[in-house]
């Protein structure tokens, strides 16, 4: 990882979803479900979601950062888990914010795997280290990224909580 930092403001995420939405309109891949990996996600997702005319939404906690560039050895699936027989025959959007290691998408590909009709991957950043590469990918970046959402303390601040930047 760099030391450089992208700085990903709320109007430029803005183009970058819906842009987002477009490669993937393009490609013809007509998803059943978005799925948001929580927290960054949800943004992405919510916003998919809408571009794409999709009202399945459903989101998956996984806990995986512990700091800026500080990760558990795996990630883990928090409570409460999706039901994966609730994505049968379903084309599948996994929405992220950024893949960084891809250790993530991983985990919730292969939950999906065996389920599903089909399942892709749609992220604003993809790093190059990412062990998954997605099917719908804004911009590629070694650099930290510095999203809108997370660059701004907490208005409360919880004991045992991660800041992401």
């Amino acid at each position: 990882m760099s030391d450089e930092r992208e700085e990903l403001t709320y109007e430029r995420f803005g183009v970058a979803v819906r842009e987002l939405a477009q490669s993937v309109a393009d490609d013809g891949f007509e998803p059943d479900v978005v799925l948001s990996v929580a927290r960054g996600g949800v943004f992405v997702a919510g916003a998919l979601a809408y571009a794409l005319d999709c009202k399945n939404l459903h989101l998956v906690n996984v806990e995986f950062y512990t700091g800026v560039g500080t990760t558990l050895p795996m990630p883990v699936m928090l409570a409460p888990v999706p039901n994966a027989v609730d994505f049968s025959d379903k084309r599948v959007l996994i929405a992220d914010d950024v893949a960084d290691t891809g250790k993530t998408l991983k985990l919730i590909h292969d939950f999906c795997a065996g389920h599903v009709a089909d399942v892709r991957s749609a992220v604003i950043y993809e790093k190059p280290q990412s062990l998954v590469r997605c099917e719908y990918v804004w911009k590629r970046t070694d650099a930290w990224i510095n999203f809108p959402w997370s660059t701004e303390p907490p208005v409360v601040r919880r004991a045992g909580q991660v800041l992401d930047a």
